[in-house]
């Protein structure tokens, strides 16, 4: 009988196991996380094509030299380098894909890193789920925060994550993880004049990009890019460089951008006028 016992117990604990999925593994502490995830997070170190310097996130998935991040972080890229917390620093060679809609871009790394790839999770967690975020915010590298999904909404078309995680500049492009250490979205934007009221691309919607794609080296990438420049709203990349001083009063840039700030949530439209031409851009300031 005793026998009989043991073999029962043994039989039901491997098929628990065995039918268990994956959404009921344990989560991990936040210690274990950080460790496991932070060989495939890395820090993009950008210069556009007027000599700005700044930084963004990253995270390696999909193949061992592919990393995803928020397309405006790369929009106008003259060059681009992505750094890892062991030091080691890999140049990227150019945009494997991007959706603009969607602020997704696929980078090409110039060599292969293999066990550094973050496991994907397509499955939308539940509001109020756990969320951490690993990337730059206000240049200070590899950071970690947490928090919540606060909802899941419809901006723009598609859903996107709202989360109450500290997201500050520089976490443009940074991995949202679940608490299994499984990527569920990339940090794209951030509502104006409000606290840890950020957003974030879900993972689900990476499988819209050719991973196959012939990568785009930056100089070609530009063109394209300035004829059909990223609608974004408020940049989360870190300037790691002073810009120079802009002129001020009622028509200059400063004012534009000063205005642009107060005028979130309101449908908006810019007249540009060069060289004898004029285009006129409609859009909804987040």
């Amino acid at each position: 009988m005793t026998v009989k016992l043991h073999l029962v117990f043994w039989l039901g604990l491997w098929l628990t196991l065995a039918v268990t999925p994956a959404g009921l593994q344990a989560a991990l502490t936040p210690e274990k996380l950080y460790q496991k995830v932070l060989p495939s997070v890395m820090t993009l170190e950008v210069e556009s094509h007027s000599g700005e310097r700044f930084v963004g996130s990253a995270v390696l998935a999909l193949a061992d030299d592919v990393a995803v991040t928020a397309w405006h972080v790369v929009a106008d890229a003259r060059s681009v380098w992505a750094v890892f917390a062991d030091g080691q620093r890999v140049k990227v060679s150019g945009c494997i894909d991007h959706d603009q809609v969607r602020d997704l871009a696929l980078l090409n790394l110039a060599k292969r890193l293999p066990h550094r790839q973050a496991t994907i999770s397509r499955e939308l967690p539940p509001v109020a789920a756990r969320a951490y975020v690993i990337g730059a915010p206000k240049g200070y590298d590899f950071s970690i925060s947490d928090g919540l999904i606060s909802q899941i909404r419809t901006v723009d078309g598609f859903l996107q994550y709202q989360l109450s995680c500290p997201i500050s500049p520089g976490n443009s492009g940074s991995p949202i993880f679940n608490q299994r250490g499984e990527v569920i979205g990339i940090a794209a934007w951030t509502k104006v004049d409000a606290q840890n009221v950020s957003f974030a691309i879900p993972s689900r919607e990476f499988s819209r990009l050719n991973v196959s794609a012939q990568p785009t080296n930056w100089e070609q990438l530009a063109v394209a890019a300035r004829l059909n420049p990223p609608a974004t709203s408020v940049k989360l990349c870190e300037i790691v460089e002073p810009a120079p001083a802009e002129p001020t009063g009622a028509g200059s840039y400063a004012a534009l951008k000063t205005q642009l700030n107060a005028s979130a949530g309101k449908p908006v439209t810019v007249v540009v006028q060069e060289e004898g031409r004029t285009n006129t851009f409609k859009f909804i300031m987040k």
